[in-house]
């Protein structure tokens, strides 16, 4: 087959949706299915993103055809874009869609590429409900859903929220497979020695970009507990403000906690991740609202327990107990399950777990999902055109 993706890819950082598409392209290729890529020349004005830099400073693979062509802000180079693809006749166009802004864009492209009478839209929907709401999200987002032929959600609750803006084309789940092109897990003595710690640390690590519904505040104030102090465990906080520095700088400062933390509050480059994850116990994920993380994936590919809280799709992911534990977004409960994982030494055991419950998350779920919705769609379109 011929595939199109259509979304962020090198040379931008696109919090883990660059690594998502490069490595879905991979998996295509390697199943014998030829791959373009389609990026941005212009994902956000500069003003909109809340980060450093959208671009990374990393080598691009060299093995996949990535096309910087699309602006997300030029009417023109849609309709430009959209009709370069549609000319290809590609199979398939997978779009992935994580923020209502892309809309306009990614939306008029899928509509005109739909207009060949060949190639099949898919979108894999990380948000179609933001997590920071704005004025005018929905009919953004509705848009979009009104370009394509059918989705692939990696939650229960993206399904649900999909089903608010259509009800009648094709849907279906596969979880978000594992991120495995971090390289092999190393030692943790030999992370300590590149990331610069001490040897006779116990660590655990808070890891992505820091947004507030991330809820990296509520860890700060567990770290508060005195039992957790008494254990002389430190948590790694490794990824770049995207929101207000100050507001965490000020509350660690009144929590007094400076001592308890390993501040690397900067992007963390995809040669650098594998080095915070194995030099963790175990890796926190305090949200306070979540659809999925690709950072549980990436706990599953270096085999690290999670703490997660109980909000969206990420309870159906981490089996309390078993890999890790599910709690509510409060300080008082994130605090007692750290607690629980090191007095009790259940790092080995859930280590054991998630080497048999990661094998359901392979990205073969992931394309037989998409296949299967392309046969879904043929059918109905069929369907159609007997009737």
């Amino acid at each position: 087959m011929k595939v199109i993706i259509l979304g962020t890819a090198h040379p931008f950082r696109g919090g883990g949706i660059s690594t998502f598409n490069e490595t879905m392209a991979h998996e295509f290729i390697k199943h014998g299915h030829s791959v373009l890529i389609y990026t941005f020349t212009l994902q956000y004005p500069d003003f909109l993103f809340p980060g450093k830099s959208q671009y990374t400073d990393e080598a691009g693979p060299t093995d996949l055809f990535i096309h910087e062509k699309v602006n997300s802000v030029n009417p023109f180079n849609w309709i430009r874009i959209g009709r370069e693809i549609a000319k290809l006749k590609a199979d398939l166009m997978i779009v992935k869609f994580w923020l209502p802004f892309m809309g306009p864009s990614l939306g008029t492209i899928s509509r005109i590429v739909t207009g060949n009478g060949k190639t099949k839209v898919i979108s894999i929907i990380d948000n179609i409900i933001p997590h920071e709401k704005r004025p005018g999200d929905y009919l953004l987002s509705k848009y979009f859903v009104n370009s394509v032929d059918g989705f692939v959600v990696m939650s229960n609750s993206v399904m649900n929220d999909v089903s608010k803006f259509d009800e009648k084309k094709p849907k279906a789940f596969s979880p978000h497979p594992l991120y495995d092109n971090f390289g092999e897990a190393i030692e943790k003595t030999t992370a300590y020695e590149k990331l610069g710690l001490s040897k006779s640390g116990k660590y655990m690590l808070f890891f992505g970009f820091i947004r507030d519904y991330k809820g990296l505040d509520l860890l700060l104030q567990a770290m508060t507990d005195k039992r957790i102090t008494d254990l002389n465990v430190k948590l790694i906080v490794a990824g770049e403000f995207h929101g207000n520095a100050n507001y965490y700088s000020d509350l660690i400062r009144q929590l007094g906690i400076e001592d308890k933390l390993v501040l690397r509050t900067e992007f963390i480059p995809n040669s650098e991740v594998r080095n915070y994850f194995c030099a963790a116990d175990i890796v926190v994920q305090p949200y306070k609202h979540a659809t999925q993380s690709g950072v549980t994936q990436i706990c599953y590919h270096f085999d690290k327990p999670m703490l997660v809280t109980n909000v969206g799709g990420l309870p159906e992911i981490v089996p309390h107990g078993k890999v890790g534990y599910v709690v509510a977004p409060q300080p008082k409960e994130i605090a007692d399950s750290i607690v629980d994982f090191y007095e009790n030494d259940r790092e080995y055991n859930m280590r054991d777990n998630i080497m048999l419950e990661k094998k359901k998350y392979n990205w073969q779920g992931m394309l037989s999902t998409i296949f299967s919705m392309e046969d879904e769609i043929n059918k109905r379109k069929s369907a159609n055109v007997n009737a």
